[in-house]
């Protein structure tokens, strides 16, 4: 469950720079944004409701900064509770300026096991501080959350099918080089009915039960939201199936689905 929560935060977002300028064209999200998805499991062909995740996003300081406060917390079917019990919550402080992580937090509880760190990124320096270390990073890096933002906002007119988007991300105390392959365009059903999509398939970072290279699908909306719409991945036993359920306050009206 852990990993499969993670999968989501490190697929949710992205943000549109202009070539390589830091000029913010477009902001695909807005304060009140609330956006949950059901996460199925499936090892003999039938999906089982695993889970749940939800994002939300709001205005907020972060001394005398303002920035976008992002979060993300997962939970696992309190029906299963029994077998592995997850409560995790991720957040991310985002200026308002650029959209850049300022500050970083995990706090996870699975099963037996917790953990809480916080990362925080020096602009000036270009460094991430931890309670490990002090590290270099790029200018733009990303750290998980605010990855997710960067990913919503990409203008994908400006790519074509197989084309592929670089960013970097700082996970785990290391600095990890990935990308976006832009497949194309999809209409897919769900529950609340069709929807046409962008098609993306990210390098995945080997980690946990998932493998290593483009074996994750992601649909997000073709619209002005660019909300991931379904994520599907094959897993080391089995596979998992993300959709979305519910949203609130997008900032665009979701044209994407009919």
């Amino acid at each position: 469950m852990k990993k499969i929560f993670l999968l989501i935060i490190i697929f949710q977002h992205f943000f549109q720079l202009n070539a390589q300028t830091n000029s913010i064209q477009h902001i695909a999200f807005q304060p009140e944004e609330k956006i949950t998805y059901k996460i199925f499991y499936s090892v003999i062909g039938m999906y089982v409701n695993a889970g749940s995740a939800t994002f939300t996003m709001s205005n907020t300081k972060l001394g005398d900064a303002d920035v976008y406060h992002a979060v993300g917390e997962g939970a696992t079917n309190p029906k299963y509770d029994w077998i592995f019990k997850v409560r995790d919550r991720y957040e991310t402080y985002l200026s308002v300026s650029d959209l850049y992580p300022v500050k970083f937090i995990r706090n996870v509880n699975e099963g037996k096991y917790s953990r809480y760190e916080e990362i925080t990124f020096n602009r000036q320096t270009n460094t991430a501080v931890t309670k490990n270390g002090v590290y270099k990073v790029p200018v733009n890096v990303q750290d998980v959350i605010s990855t997710m933002y960067y990913t919503r906002n990409i203008d994908y007119t400006q790519y074509k099918p197989g084309d592929k988007i670089a960013f970097n991300m700082f996970l785990g105390d290391k600095v990890y080089n990935l990308y976006i392959h832009y497949i194309g365009k999809e209409v897919i059903k769900t529950r609340y009915g069709k929807f046409n999509t962008i098609k993306l398939k990210p390098l995945v970072i080997k980690e946990g039960v998932f493998t290593d290279g483009e074996k994750m699908t992601v649909w997000i909306s073709d619209d002005n939201n660019h909300i991931p719409v379904r994520i599907e991945s094959p897993v080391s036993v089995g596979s998992i199936k993300i959709d979305l359920v519910h949203y609130e306050n997008l900032k665009y009206t979701l044209t994407a689905l009919y």
